[in-house]
C-alpha cells in the first residue's frame, strides 16, 4: 500500500487514529483467514492446518469457539492460538438482531457482552456482526437502529474492545456501502465502525464510486473474496472465489481502500463446499498464493 501522506494523516479524524485505523507506520495490509473457510475442520484443526500453510492472523468464529468448548476451556483455546504462532485480529460475534428494530434487542445486547468477555479472553480486541434481516423495514427505522449502533458499542466499550457492523447484500435493513457509513457516522461512537466484504459489496447494491464516500480510516475491518463470471441474480453464499479467481475489480477496492487510509487485515471468508470440506493445509496454501498475488498487484503489501 502507498504510504498515507502527512496531509492526509493530519487530516484523519482523531477517532479514527484512536482505534487504529490508520497504522502509525502507514503499514501494509495483512492476509488473514476467516474460521468460516474450513468451518467443519473444527476450531483446533482449521488453526493448524493454516499455520502449516504459513497464515499468520485468523478471524475465529462463535459457532467453532463454542464447539471447542464443549470439550476444554477459554484457556485451552487461547493456547491453541499461541502454541500456533497465530494472532487473532478479529472475531465473529454471531449475535442476531442486534441492528434492526427487534423486540430482541435487550437479549442481543446480553448475548453480545457474553461475547466480548469470551473473546476478550482470547486476546481479541476487534468483533463484528453482520446485518442479515429481511424484516419489513420503513424510513422511520432507521433512527432507532442508529441508537441501537449506539447501545451496542457501548457494551464493548466495557471490554476496551471495537465492533464492527457489516452490510450485506440481501439485508432489508442495511445491504449498501451508503447506508452503513450514513448510519455509523450519526452513531458517532469511538468503538463503532463499517467494515466491507468484497462479496457483499460488488455482488449487492452498491456502486464502486461508492468508495469514494469513505472518510480517511473510517473503514475497521475487510472481508476478502472474489466472484465468478455469472448472473449476479445467481449469487449466494457459495458463489464467493479465492481472491484473483474471479471478476471482481480487486485491484480496484484495494487501491481506494489503501488511499483511505485502511491498513489492516484482508480477510478470507469462503463457503464453496470445496473450501470448506478442503484439506486446511491445502484450502490455505491455495489462498494465500493466489490471494497475495492480488495484494501485490494492488501494492497493498
Amino acid at each position: 500500500m502507498a504510504n498515507v501522506s502527512r496531509r492526509v494523516v493530519l487530516a484523519a479524524p482523531a477517532a479514527a487514529l484512536a482505534t487504529g485505523a490508520i497504522s502509525a507506520a502507514g503499514g501494509k495490509m495483512t492476509l488473514a483467514m476467516h474460521q468460516n473457510t474450513s468451518a467443519p475442520a473444527g476450531y483446533r484443526k482449521s488453526l493448524e492446518g493454516w499455520a502449516r500453510a504459513g497464515i499468520k492472523e485468523v478471524e475465529l468464529t462463535n459457532t467453532l469457539l463454542d464447539e471447542f468448548l464443549k470439550s476444554d476451556t477459554l484457556q485451552g483455546a487461547r493456547k491453541v492460538l499461541d502454541d500456533l504462532g497465530l494472532t487473532p485480529v478479529h472475531a465473529a460475534v454471531g449475535v442476531v438482531n442486534l441492528w434492526e428494530p427487534h423486540p430482541e434487542n435487550r437479549a442481543a445486547l446480553d448475548g453480545l457482552k457474553r461475547r466480548c468477555e469470551q473473546f476478550g479472553a482470547l486476546g481479541l480486541k476487534h468483533v463484528y456482526a453482520p446485518c442479515t434481516t429481511t424484516q419489513k423495514v420503513t424510513a422511520d427505522d432507521y433512527p432507532r437502529g442508529v441508537a441501537n449502533m449506539r447501545n451496542a458499542a457501548e457494551v464493548v466499550k466495557q471490554f476496551n474492545m471495537l465492533l464492527r457492523i457489516e452490510f450485506t447484500r440481501t439485508s432489508s435493513f442495511i445491504a449498501t456501502l451508503p447506508t452503513v457509513l450514513k448510519m455509523t457516522r450519526e452513531a458517532a461512537h469511538p468503538s463503532l465502525s463499517p467494515m466491507l466484504d468484497c462479496y457483499h459489496f460488488y455482488s449487492g447494491l452498491s456502486k464502486l464510486e461508492d468508495l469514494d464516500l469513505i472518510k480517511t480510516g473510517e473503514i475497521g475491518h475487510v472481508h476478502f473474496q472474489d466472484v465468478p463470471d455469472m448472473p449476479r441474480e445467481l449469487f449466494d453464499a457459495t458463489t464467493r472465489l479465492i481472491p484473483g479467481d474471479g471478476v471482481s475489480p480487486l485491484n480496484t477496492i484495494l487501491r481506494k481502500l489503501a488511499d483511505k487510509g485502511y491498513s489492516g487485515p484482508l480477510s478470507v471468508e469462503l463457503f464453496m463446499p470445496k473450501f470448506t470440506q478442503g484439506d486446511p493445509y491445502e484450502v490455505a496454501r491455495e489462498i494465500k498464493q493466489k490471494s497475495e498475488a492480488v495484494m501485490r498487484r494492488a501494492r497493498v503489501m
